[in-house]
């Protein structure tokens, strides 16, 4: 794929993950496309469906959270990181749910890059255990269901940003270690 073909992928993606995150179903690929500074020829030539761009959007999603897992989980600092980590899943979830909610199940392309974003956070919460700031009783799936808690509370109405904050530090202190 040439350059400017691939920067117009990713500014699409970019942009669908912002609108149909945001709007769910209500969302338009024209929007998409005025968004990434495409034609809307430019975003179909890309995905042939609205499925389609959104199942891109969800692995993009899923694929750059792996992305920043795998970074946190070598990270100096694994506390640091991986309460960075928890915050922003927590923050982007809301996106992430509305997306997975517009299809009719979850493909396989997503299935596999959330598998491997679930083994890498729970590779950053052991490193994060292991130099006593996780409480060492906590497991990925308690930390997933924090997560997906929040973000479905966030999703299912609007959370001023501060709260939704709050939310999480009071996460972060109930997981440390005491």
């Amino acid at each position: 794929m040439r350059q400017d073909a691939r920067e117009n992928r990713e500014r699409i993606l970019a942009a669908a993950e912002q609108v149909f995150g945001t709007k769910g179903e209500s969302g338009s690929t024209e929007e998409v496309a005025r968004l990434a500074e495409v034609g809307i020829a430019t975003v179909f030539r890309h995905f042939p469906t609205k499925e389609a761009l959104i199942e891109a959007a969800l692995v993009r999603h899923f694929s750059g959270l792996l992305d920043r897992t795998r970074l946190a989980a070598a990270a100096p600092d694994p506390t640091a990181a991986l309460a960075a980590l928890i915050r922003e899943m927590i923050e982007r979830g809301a996106s992430k749910l509305t997306l997975a909610s517009m299809l009719g199940g979850p493909p396989p392309a997503v299935v596999a890059v959330a598998g491997e974003l679930k083994a890498a956070v729970g590779a950053a919460l052991r490193r994060a255990q292991a130099v006593g700031a996780v409480r060492p009783d906590v497991d990925v799936d308690e930390i997933y269901l924090l997560i997906r808690g929040l973000a479905q509370t966030a999703a299912a109405a609007p959370v001023p940003a501060r709260l939704l904050h709050r939310a999480v530090d009071v996460i972060l202190d109930g997981l440390a270690a005491r």
